[in-house]
């Protein structure tokens, strides 16, 4: 019961302080789940992204359920879901009333802009961390650079740059 108790909590603390959405909160769910609380390894939170990117969902509920599910099988999954959206949906309950009157306030506007730029140091601090244990030799680099130049200049949908860089894991290792 305590475990499940840490896995709640956790995962409500992750939801409560993390902005951006799910590729900014990968730093920080990577913290606690692998340093902190040791729930999984660093390839196993690089394999977390890797299918949760994948499947339907928000990376952070997609990843909140497979911890909790790793660690206390479904009703730490369940626990683990719910934790990370409680603060998101207190937080919406409570400013949807005041944030039609405050969105045009300059304020309002200048915490915003602040904020982009915190959100991208998150997701570039998640793409190195990810990086360092996705990045083995050189047929992963290739694979990543070959999927990058296929998703920005060729437009390649998302789900076929997976398809084909699972194709290319196959062939090249």
């Amino acid at each position: 019961m305590e475990v499940i108790v840490k896995i709640f909590f956790t995962f409500i603390k992750i939801g409560a302080f993390s902005f951006g959405g799910g590729l900014a909160m990968l730093p920080f769910i990577e913290k606690e789940i692998v340093y902190n609380h040791q729930w999984i390894t660093s390839e196993e939170f690089v394999d977390i992204i890797a299918i949760a990117q994948m499947t339907p969902g928000p990376i952070a509920i997609n990843s909140s359920t497979f911890v909790g599910y790793k660690v206390q099988g479904i009703i730490g999954a369940m626990v683990g879901s719910i934790g990370i959206v409680i603060p998101s949906f207190i937080l919406i309950i409570i400013l949807a009333k005041y944030f039609t009157n405050m969105k045009d306030n300059k304020a309002t506007k200048a915490v915003f802009k602040g904020i982009r730029p915190a959100v991208l140091g998150l997701i570039l601090s998640a793409a190195i961390s990810v990086g360092k244990t996705a990045l083995l030799d050189m047929k992963s680099v290739l694979i990543a650079l070959i999927v990058l130049f296929l998703l920005k200049k060729v437009n390649l949908h998302p789900i076929l740059a997976i398809v084909v860089a699972g194709i290319m894991g196959a062939i090249l290792y």
